[in-house]
């Protein structure tokens, strides 16, 4: 399969202003270093204040080694938003369909325990009250 044109959102909310200008300013430095990966475009916009925090986001176009490290960025990076720009179809093999799947639900699976962990150890902590 071809390389995989994308345009993605990523947006950070926190406090204070310095340091969600400075976490996105690193999530796209990570970004960029990640192999399969190339950043075609980026547009980031200041912070906004909304309420008590602080809000920005950027606009990235990427250019992606296949499918499998999309869903990877989808995972890693969670943008708000994705567009697969080119191509416009995409023909899988069975094979490439499973190996996506498969990664998918690891990564699910790993999401799911970590949240149950938490919440265990947030129910020992209350108890500990």
């Amino acid at each position: 399969m071809d390389k995989i044109q994308a345009k993605i959102v990523i947006e950070i909310l926190g406090t204070p202003k310095e340091h969600v200008e400075q976490t996105i300013t690193k999530v796209i430095e990570n970004l960029k270093s990640e192999e399969g990966v190339k950043l075609l475009r980026e547009t980031t916009y200041q912070a906004e204040k909304i309420k008590d925090m602080w809000s920005t986001f950027s606009d990235l176009e990427i250019q992606v080694n296949d499918l499998t490290k999309l869903v990877s960025i989808c995972f890693d990076y969670m943008p708000s938003s994705v567009e697969i720009i080119d191509p416009i179809e995409m023909e899988l093999e069975t094979v490439k369909i499973t190996d996506l799947l498969n990664d998918l639900m690891a990564r699910l699976h790993k999401t799911d325990m970590l949240l149950k962990n938490s919440l265990a150890e947030n129910k020992i902590l209350k108890q500990k009250k």
